[in-house]
């Protein structure tokens, strides 16, 4: 096997004092490197990791841009907030540029659902058939990456009784959702061009599965995903990620086919990953039985353990123990709100989460 590599992009929203989303983003990134980049609305900032080989170098990068974007947002009198969907009214606005005006003519009402915030993990592969072979080995689990990662509970200032609400908002878009199986490259090529026939997509750039080959890099690139709440459970997404990868390359090695679970099979896992979160149910891809999601998680550590290496395994486990005792973020966030019945106070609660 190649050496493995992988990296991380986050997306996160910019409030005000009252924290309504707050159309900023080019005066906030404003002499910022290039890894630190305006998204589709101008009240969202994106932050893109170089290329790591383990999970010390990761989370040290993850750490440093969410650092950068906290201390440039406090310089305009602004806050950093890393949750899936704003907690309060959505003001968003488009960012200036051809591309994204392009997008907004062709998809009209959609435009309503951008400013809601993940996190894309990145996995090396050494070419674009092989890549083929690790998604479609990933595409069952990624219903326990999105019960893991879910922490959007709140939309225009009420529960929207979801813990990923961002994740029903993407679906809605003709390329939202789960790939289909793909037999090859070639079949997963002819797969996009078909969409792209209709206008569903416009270019490679604007396919929304929630895994996909990336359009400009080397990579497997796993969308399912929230924002997290913090760096280090960010750093565990990737860590996952990467061990499912390196599973699903040692089993290719050895000739096994990944199981073609149905896509309308598993559009319905990640409905009820996006409901539940970590606090309800998720199906077991292994089983195909429904079990709590911290079990279904921690059976997803027991398939990549044999694959983590560098310290992350030790890593994995500590933070995983971690959040299945805090909580999940949307859960984090109910409480914060049942404790205080201010959503003002939730805000408060991000901001200091996200700088942490």
């Amino acid at each position: 096997m190649s050496e493995r590599t992988f990296g991380v992009e986050e997306e996160f929203l910019l409030v005000d004092a009252e924290g309504r989303p707050a159309a900023a983003a080019p005066a906030v990134l404003r002499g910022s490197p290039e890894e630190l980049q305006p998204e589709l609305v101008t009240c969202q900032v994106e932050s893109v990791t170089p290329v790591c080989g383990d999970v010390d170098e990761l989370l040290g990068c993850l750490r440093d841009q969410r650092r950068q974007l906290v201390e440039g947002a406090a310089e305009k009198g602004l806050r950093l907030l890393a949750t899936g969907t704003p907690p309060v009214e959505d003001t968003a606005r488009l960012t200036p540029g051809a591309r994204y005006r392009r997008i907004a003519d062709h998809f009209r009402g959609l435009m309503d659902s951008v400013n809601v915030c993940g996190c894309h993990i990145h996995v090396g592969v050494p070419d674009r058939e092989t890549g083929i072979g690790v998604l479609n080995h990933l595409r069952p689990w990624l219903p326990v990456l999105l019960a893991l990662s879910a922490n959007s509970p709140f939309a225009e200032g009420a529960d929207t009784g979801y813990a990923s609400w961002r994740y029903l908002a993407m679906s809605r878009w003709p390329s939202g959702g789960p790939p289909p199986f793909a037999e090859s490259a070639e079949h997963y090529e002819s797969l996009v061009g078909d969409m792209a026939q209709s206008g569903a997509v416009l270019d490679p750039a604007n396919l929304y599965w929630d895994i996909r080959l990336s359009p400009r890099h080397p990579t497997v690139e796993v969308r399912v995903c929230d924002v997290a709440p913090t760096a280090e459970e960010a750093a565990l997404l990737a860590v996952l990620v990467d061990g499912l990868a390196a599973t699903a390359r040692a089993r290719l090695d050895s000739g096994e086919t990944a199981e073609p679970v149905s896509q309308d099979v598993l559009r319905a896992d990640l409905w009820r990953a996006a409901r539940d979160g970590l606090a309800g149910q998720c199906v077991d891809p292994r089983t195909r039985s429904l079990r709590p999601a911290g079990e279904t998680l921690l059976g997803l550590l027991d398939e990549v353990r044999p694959q983590l290496q560098d310290g992350a395994k030790e890593f994995a486990e500590q933070t995983l123990a971690d959040v299945l005792a805090r909580g999940g973020g949307a859960a984090r966030q109910r409480e914060v709100l049942a404790r205080n019945g201010d959503f003002a106070e939730v805000v408060a609660f991000l901001a200091g989460q996200t700088k942490a």
